[in-house]
């Protein structure tokens, strides 16, 4: 069987366009996911500082354009995105979690509620609050789930999982990796993705 490691992190919405797509695609192509939660500012800082002068000091001609291209996308994709006014938003408790949805079962669930919290609602999800009703929505535990977050195994899971990927060449999220070693990154590559993954498997 074709797998597909899916690196994200919840504060894209880039990733939010792939991930709603993810699973019909893998389900398509007969492939396994391996979900593979990071922490994108991480990815950022050690090798695409870039983006902060991108972000502070936009082209407005383009920055026009990627607000209709992104609408675009997801009309396509069936999803509501806007602009939070939290953003970039300090994701690291949202990821870690991550760690504990995907022990419990519910990584996709807990995955999708945060995008459609923080993209949708626009809400802030690195409040307590906002995770506590996470957790209700996708049956976690609220106090397990805080308490595992601060615990040494989640937090070196999150860190490992982040370093990985910067070892292997990515530079954002989503990362998607076709049976190891054949990087794509970004919402748009999703055809060569299952192209590749189909390739692989006959």
């Amino acid at each position: 069987m074709a797998t597909l490691e899916f690196f994200f992190d919840c504060s894209s919405p880039w990733t939010y366009l792939a991930f709603s797509r993810i699973e019909a695609l893998c389900e398509r192509a007969g492939a396994e996911i391996q979900w593979r939660p990071i922490l994108v500012g991480g990815v950022f800082n050690a090798v695409n500082q870039d983006i902060y002068e991108t972000r502070a000091n936009p082209n407005p001609v383009k920055a026009v354009y990627g607000d209709k291209d992104l609408q675009d996308w997801a009309l396509y994709c069936g999803v509501s995105i806007a602009w939070p006014k939290v953003f970039p938003v300090r994701a690291v408790d949202c990821m870690r979690g991550a760690y504990v949805a995907l022990d419990e079962g519910v990584l996709p669930a807990y995955a999708q509620a945060l995008f459609e919290t923080y993209w949708g609602q626009l809400k802030d999800i690195s409040r307590r609050d906002v995770l506590t009703e996470i957790c209700r929505q996708v049956g976690l535990d609220a106090n397990v789930f805080f308490q595992r977050i601060m615990e040494a195994d989640v937090k070196d899971r999150l860190r490992s999982n982040t370093e990985e990927l910067i070892d292997r060449g990515g530079f954002g999220s989503p990362t998607m990796f076709v049976n190891g070693d054949d990087m794509y990154f970004g919402n748009d590559r999703l055809p060569l993705v299952e192209a590749a993954l189909n390739a692989d498997i006959r």
